[in-house]
């Protein structure tokens, strides 16, 4: 990479990382526009993020893209940003194509307009070989509706006999959720300042890192990445153990 990079140790690396982009609708209001003008502006901050990603060697990158709750959002705002999605997919195969990256999606994205769903099939055919890096885009997802659907599916698996409930531990609980096979995030970064993990992973994150920063998302960059990554080598991870 470049210089960036030279209080970073290239060896300890996280496996998965997490983000909750926070903070387009702030930005926006700052600059006394509409908030998918912040939508709009923080494609770039995608963009750096996920090609400095695939430089450090991260393998896994999850995007907290769309929660259940944003449905909630006005219906302009929404709309906006599936559009804002579809067009973005679209234009950024070329890039995951180039850096090796593999798209896929976590969520209820059954929800997504039909156009949506279209682009993302499109785009994770596309990009199936990707070995670089698996970028995952976590849309229409929250941490409850992804243990609610595991807790039903085991239930019917039950119910049909296929699974026997003396032998459910937390493996097998792992198995049933939406991330199944990825493994769980080492850090999850939140901007915008807020200090809280807004229903995200809350089964994988039992012992993520946290760093959260002041910056909006729209102005984060590669430089910021790069710091998150510093800060946790800086950490001593114990799994609940002592040294």
């Amino acid at each position: 990479m470049d210089n960036l990079t030279q209080d970073t140790d290239m060896t300890r690396m996280p496996q998965h990382v997490a983000i909750i982009m926070d903070g387009n609708g702030r930005w926006a209001k700052k600059r006394g526009m509409m908030r998918i003008f912040g939508h709009q502006n923080a494609i770039e901050a995608v963009r750096q993020t996920v090609t400095a990603a695939a430089e450090l060697g991260i393998k896994y990158l999850s995007l907290y893209a769309f929660s259940t709750e944003n449905w909630n959002r006005s219906e302009t705002e929404v709309s906006g940003l599936m559009k804002l999605l579809s067009d973005t997919i679209e234009k950024e195969i070329k890039m995951m194509l180039d850096n090796g990256i593999r798209l896929i999606t976590t969520g209820d994205t059954d929800r997504l307009p039909k156009d949506n769903r279209n682009g993302l099939a499109n785009a994770i055919e596309k990009t199936k070989n990707g070995s670089r890096m698996t970028l995952n885009l976590c849309l229409s997802y929250s941490g409850r509706w992804d243990i609610t659907q595991a807790v039903k599916r085991m239930t019917e698996d039950v119910e049909n006999g296929l699974l026997d409930t003396s032998k459910i531990n937390e493996d097998t609980i792992s198995s049933y959720l939406s991330m199944a096979g990825i493994p769980d995030p080492d850090l999850l970064i939140r901007t915008s300042g807020e200090l809280r993990i807004s229903n995200f992973f809350l089964w994988q994150a039992a012992y993520t890192e946290f760093y959260f920063t002041d910056k909006l998302w729209p102005d984060f960059r590669k430089e910021d990445f790069i710091q998150a990554i510093s800060e946790y080598q800086k950490r001593d991870r114990r799994f609940g153990t002592t040294k």
